[in-house]
């Protein structure tokens, strides 16, 4: 059985704001599947936002994970952060989830992936699934020659950009910013 999956998310840190994006396309396989589907989720208030990747169900799985590690760890987003690759990697079950998050709070962009790793991205831009090379050249190039954007507006634009290239992603966004 196939999974449903494929997504562009992209988060990017610009002038004191934190924005994370993503599109609405799942597939199942070569089919789209459904087009508004919402890949970001609000913790905390707003104060800490996540984007996923990957298979849904595994995503909202680790998402429910990383939410009992901020309430284990005092909301400290990085060492949930890193709590939840430790046990992700280590843990039978969960070692099985075919997903990557992306957790944003007012200071900090990470990646989160089931191989253990927690990344804090370059150029404070970060970017998981089917189109995210895409969308971090868009970002980096944006970041760089566009530097009068918003964090906001650089993030639809790569999400725009990407789901001009990319198959497997499309128009449908939802944005967030984090709040401070």
């Amino acid at each position: 059985m196939e999974k449903i999956k494929s997504t562009t998310v992209v988060a990017i840190k610009h002038n004191g704001e934190v924005v994370i994006g993503a599109d609405g396309q799942a597939t199942l396989g070569n089919t789209v599947a459904k087009s508004t589907v919402n890949k970001i989720r609000r913790l905390q208030g707003g104060k800490i936002v996540s984007g996923f990747a990957g298979s849904t169900a595994d995503a909202f799985t680790l998402l429910e994970k990383f939410e009992e590690k901020l309430g284990a760890y005092g909301n400290n987003m990085k060492r949930a952060a890193v709590e939840l690759a430790k046990e992700w990697r280590m843990d039978r079950m969960l070692s099985k989830l075919e997903a990557m998050m992306i957790v944003a709070d007012s200071q900090d962009i990470l990646i989160i992936s089931g191989t253990g790793d927690v990344i804090e991205p370059d150029m404070e831009i970060a970017t998981i699934g089917s189109g995210s090379m895409y969308a971090q050249s868009a970002a980096r190039a944006l970041k760089k020659f566009a530097p009068q954007l918003t964090a906001e507006e650089m993030v639809r634009e790569s999400l725009g950009i990407a789901a001009d290239v990319c198959i497997y992603t499309n128009h449908n966004l939802v944005v967030e910013k984090v709040v401070k």
